[in-house]
């Protein structure tokens, strides 16, 4: 066999390798999807491949789920599109300021802020999570939004992640607009901001995939129905004495949506602001 040959085998056997690998990790969510839209009696019927291929279809499920007075599924999405996007929308304009702050604009005591940030990236949330408590409960802010959103608008990994970024930017480009009489902000604004789309991308999706799937803290400070998350809502789905099956199949569904279609719409983005962060996993 020629050396061409060879080449031209092992690319195939590598590409057939990473389509059986991709079908198997994306079977669990085929799997939901199909059990979304069988009857409840066909949903563990068939475990085996046959599984995936439903015999018959239907979208009960889902009109319970978006319908039902007894199941507030859409109050819940809304809350976490509402928390979250303000999660992201200040958090991404936070945590960018910070880091500008610590790489452009000199001032006493930066290194020490940026270790302390750096330490805080391996501190644990349930370690935190106590004391976070008496501090939220202490503003009164339990049951209200300010509790699901202003404790995690700064992060400490999305200011380093910010701060890799800045790093790379040509001290040139802002040397020229200062010269121009621009000052810190205007040169935040106009210079860096445009030139690190896709760190800002990259930031929000990873803080929007992060808190979409938050659960134990909503728990915790979200106990009236009005203003719950849609993780904590599922999950009462859990404890109705007969368990639809169907009905959480379609509410995870449904719940997987935006997660899907901010990485299709930010993917590009995605991937150049992980590597020109330098950030590896």
């Amino acid at each position: 066999m020629s050396r061409k040959a060879k080449k031209k085998l092992k690319m195939i056997t590598l590409s057939v390798s990473i389509v059986l690998l991709g079908l198997l990790f994306i079977s669990p969510l085929v799997w939901m999807i199909v059990a979304s839209i069988k009857p409840e009696t066909l949903i563990f019927k068939d475990m085996g491949l046959q599984s995936l291929i439903p015999r018959e279809a239907t979208l009960d499920h889902y009109a319970t789920i978006l319908f039902s007075d007894s199941v507030n599924f859409m109050k819940y999405m809304w809350n976490s599109l509402f928390t979250v996007g303000m999660i992201v929308l200040l958090g991404t304009v936070v945590n960018a300021l910070c880091a500008y702050a610590l790489v452009k604009l000199k001032f006493p005591g930066a290194g020490l802020i940026l270790i302390i940030i750096i330490a805080l990236y391996v501190v644990p949330f349930e370690s935190v999570l106590i004391p976070l408590y008496v501090v939220v409960n202490s503003f009164g802010w339990i049951n209200e939004y300010p509790s699901l959103i202003v404790p995690f608008i700064a992060e400490a990994f999305s200011i380093f992640l910010f701060i890799q970024f800045f790093k790379g930017i040509p001290n040139e480009l802002e040397e020229a607009a200062q010269i121009d009489g621009a000052n810190p902000f205007q040169v935040f604004w106009r210079i860096v901001v445009p030139n690190s789309k896709p760190v800002f991308a990259t930031a929000a999706i990873l803080a929007f995939v992060t808190h979409w799937s938050d659960f134990m803290w909503p728990l915790i400070v979200a106990t009236d129905d009005s203003i719950r998350t849609v993780q904590v809502g599922i999950q009462y789905l859990f404890t109705d004495n007969n368990i639809e099956y169907g009905q959480i199949m379609a509410a995870l569904t449904l719940t997987t949506i935006p997660v899907i279609l901010i990485f299709i719409f930010f993917q590009r983005y995605y991937v150049q602001g992980i590597t020109s962060s330098g950030v590896k996993g």
